[in-house]
């Protein structure tokens, strides 16, 4: 038998909500952001996501501009605020099942978010997931630029990324039995990639394309 891979979208996957969305919420309640510049542009953002119409770059750019200026080490102490009290709050109990269950079958469990790494990493770890591909926030003498770097992990870059990471590990997609599971007609290009797609409480057009294919489809929200 093929190893197994697993692949999880973590925003409305995983996570009832959108970590970058409820990122910047955060930051503007902190008042970090300043409401009258981001909140209008951040629903924006969120509405661009779900309809698929907003450019790969220009959202990526956005949400990431949100850390710039400072260290990782300044942004600590909110990251981890921001975890405890708006993210684990989200989480339902049937997505650690179903991650746990993964987990108990050996499988090289992997979280594959549009989200940047900063934000998402203490996520993945909460939920046990080893290994996160994510968009890459740049940093410059150790300071976030406030701009991503390399490939976006989005839309078709979740595919480049994940044969990427494979590639570093002596592994190819065609050698393993692969699950994806994801809520989004942004990951269409990930779910046809594998061999075995679950839409996860699916936005209206991935659930009429998980029916009309006979994908399953999880609720877990």
């Amino acid at each position: 038998m093929k190893p197994r891979l697993v692949l999880f979208d973590l925003d409305h996957t995983l996570l009832a909500g959108d970590s970058d969305v409820l990122w910047c919420e955060f930051l503007m309640e902190e008042g970090v952001l300043e409401r009258a510049v981001f909140a209008a542009r951040n629903a924006q953002m969120d509405a661009g996501y779900h309809a698929g119409t907003v450019d790969a770059a220009a959202f990526a750019n956005f949400y990431v501009s949100t850390l710039a200026g400072r260290t990782p080490a300044q942004w600590q102490p909110l990251r981890q605020r921001f975890l405890h009290e708006v993210i684990v709050p989200r989480i339902p109990r049937d997505a650690f099942a179903l991650v746990r269950r993964h987990l108990d079958e050996d499988a090289l469990l992997v979280m594959t978010t549009a989200t940047n790494r900063f934000i998402t990493e203490l996520t993945a770890a909460y939920f046990g997931v080893p290994h996160l591909l994510a968009t890459e926030p740049e940093l410059s003498d150790g300071v976030f630029t406030g701009r991503p770097a390399g490939t976006l992990n989005m839309r078709e870059g979740k595919v480049v990324r994940l044969h990427a990471f494979l590639a570093e590990r002596g592994l190819a997609l065609a050698g393993l039995h692969s699950t994806a599971y994801s809520d989004s007609m942004n990951d269409l290009p990930l779910l046809q990639a594998v061999d075995a797609p679950v839409a996860v409480d699916p936005d209206a057009r991935l659930g009429a394309i998980a029916r009309e294919r006979g994908w399953p489809v999880l609720h877990l929200t």
